[in-house]
């Protein structure tokens, strides 16, 4: 039987009276890009840095490759990387220079620092600008950066803690496009609250309120909405999404911006009345289940939500 990359046994971690993680339980196939999806509050940072052994859990255990993350981090340390949601980087250092340093860090050797330092800056397209300070790329630049800095010592499995946030969506596409290229070398464990990056993943784990909902294929997680899911289009999707939820308080309603996601009836009829009552035109479709009607089932049991999921 293969190791996983990643086996999270009953992780739990309070701070005070909250309860950010709650009996978790996490396994991750070697080679996979997983995606860690939820909310900001979810827990996904804490679960992260739990993982990677910088948060020791109050209660469960996490083995990377088979060794315990606290306590044997001589070995853990050199089997994952992990690239944190603030830009840890040198600012005042070039390219070059935080590579160079990152390298040494890592204990990797002059050798193996150029000859893996020239893949990487190709790798990510970052070579034309290896004499940049760090502090002048852009936000996608820097991300780039810090992943390079991150594989430097080619780690087993990468954890990334919301690496796109704030980025712009070209840059979000590109960071998404080499993780695509890591697959089946690199294990990618990765925290996000964009729901259209989980479509990206092998397998998805949806977060809320410290504890995992769902695990599961993105096909198999849009597969498991049974309600017909119709798209609406009309005048004032804002004041139609809230009419409709107040109307029919057992549909799930969603924003997606000029247009209406609505689960729950069986035909577009009922919608339609409500805005037609309001005065508002409409026209409603049946399209297939997204990632975001996914979560927003999964997450509120069928509940009403008028407010957008991703």
């Amino acid at each position: 039987m293969t190791t996983p990359a990643v086996q999270a046994t009953g992780l739990v971690r309070r701070f005070d009276k909250l309860v950010a993680v709650s009996d978790v339980d996490f396994t991750v196939p070697e080679g996979s890009v997983v995606g860690i999806i939820g909310p900001d509050g979810a827990g996904k940072t804490t679960l992260i840095r739990m993982l990677v052994g910088v948060l020791a859990p109050d209660k469960g255990t996490v083995a990377i490759c088979g060794y315990d993350v606290q306590k044997d981090r001589d070995k853990t340390r050199l089997l994952l990387g992990y690239m944190s949601q603030a830009f840890g980087l040198y600012r005042d250092l070039t390219v070059a220079e935080n590579i160079k340093f990152f390298g040494r860090l890592r204990l990797v050797s002059r050798k193996d620092r150029i000859e893996r330092e020239k893949r990487l800056l190709d790798f990510t397209r970052l070579t034309p600008f290896v004499k940049r300070p760090a502090g002048k790329l852009s936000g996608g630049m820097k991300q780039k950066l810090g992943l390079i800095c991150t594989l430097l010592h080619e780690p087993r499995v990468l954890f990334l803690d919301e690496p796109t946030n704030g980025v712009d969506p070209v840059s979000r596409r590109e960071f998404w496009d080499i993780l695509g290229e890591l697959r089946g070398r690199v294990t990618v464990v990765v925290a996000t609250p964009y729901m259209d990056e989980a479509e990206r993943c092998d397998l998805v784990a949806l977060m809320g309120e410290g504890e995992i909902l769902a695990f599961d294929t993105p096909e198999n997680l849009r597969a498991s909405i049974e309600s017909p899911v119709w798209e609406v289009e009309t005048t004032e999707p804002f004041a139609a999404a809230e009419l409709v939820s107040e109307a029919l308080p057992l549909a799930d309603v969603q924003l997606f911006g000029d247009l209406l996601h609505v689960l729950g009836p069986d035909s577009p009829d009922e919608v339609l009345r409500v805005l037609h009552e309001a005065g508002l035109g409409g026209e409603a479709r049946q399209v297939p289940p997204s990632m975001e009607d996914a979560y927003v089932q999964i997450t509120t049991g069928g509940t009403a939500d008028a407010e957008a999921g991703s």
